[in-house]
């Protein structure tokens, strides 16, 4: 399984712009063109259709190498053995994360500014988002915060991996990397390719090396 030290694109099978019937695939064409981390965010679906999508979803990852994370739901994490959860600033503090998901997993929460960023390198956790830097249709409710602080949040947190997220694409990539960013989410942009498996090698060749 690949470290998280070592990942630098994260992909989210997110259930707004994928169909159920097409996560199989939508998966298998990430993993063909390098996706380092997938998670899986169903923000409308019932726990146990996620359960069940993660069950179908598990086998694909393992086989490739590339960490499982499951968005939301420490119980459901849990209970399909995946290899992380992510979590938000209104959800679980990290001490209840880890009394449902043990040591071992990985937990990711997301920060939208310095000092929750900050928050969260305090807590434990084992990686950070940190957004939204552009506008995103994704989370329409969240005020975008710029480039602006990508490059102080990784003087802050030199050993904790942070993924850059919200409305990064390919043809904005080249500047929040020369912001700084090391790591990057990327959702419709993925997503919404008409070659998903290129779209990834592409930027995966765009992303500073390990």
């Amino acid at each position: 399984m690949k470290a998280i030290a070592d990942c630098r694109l994260y992909g989210i099978l997110d259930l707004g712009y994928v169909e159920r019937a097409a996560i199989s695939r939508m998966a298998a064409d990430m993993i063909d063109g390098g996706i380092d981390l997938i998670q899986l965010r169903a923000k409308k679906s019932p726990a146990d259709e996620i359960l069940a999508m993660g069950r179908e979803l598990l086998p694909l990852t393992r086989e490739a190498g590339v960490p499982f994370i499951i968005n939301d739901h420490p119980e459901i994490a849990a209970e399909l053995g995946a290899d992380g959860i992510h979590v938000g600033q209104d959800d679980l503090s990290m001490t209840e994360v880890r009394a449902i998901v043990g040591e071992s997993m990985l937990v990711g929460r997301s920060t939208h500014s310095i000092e929750q960023a900050r928050g969260g390198a305090a807590e434990g956790a084992d990686y950070l988002g940190f957004g939204p830097l552009f506008a995103t249709p994704t989370k329409p409710d969240y005020v975008p915060i710029g480039i602006a602080e990508i490059a102080q949040v990784h003087a802050e947190n030199p050993a904790l991996p942070i993924f850059c997220i919200g409305g990064i694409k390919r043809e904005n990539l080249s500047k929040v990397i020369a912001a700084g960013a090391k790591r990057v989410v990327i959702v419709s942009g993925i997503l919404q390719a008409l070659d998903v498996a290129a779209y990834v090698r592409d930027v995966k060749v765009m992303l500073p090396a390990a």
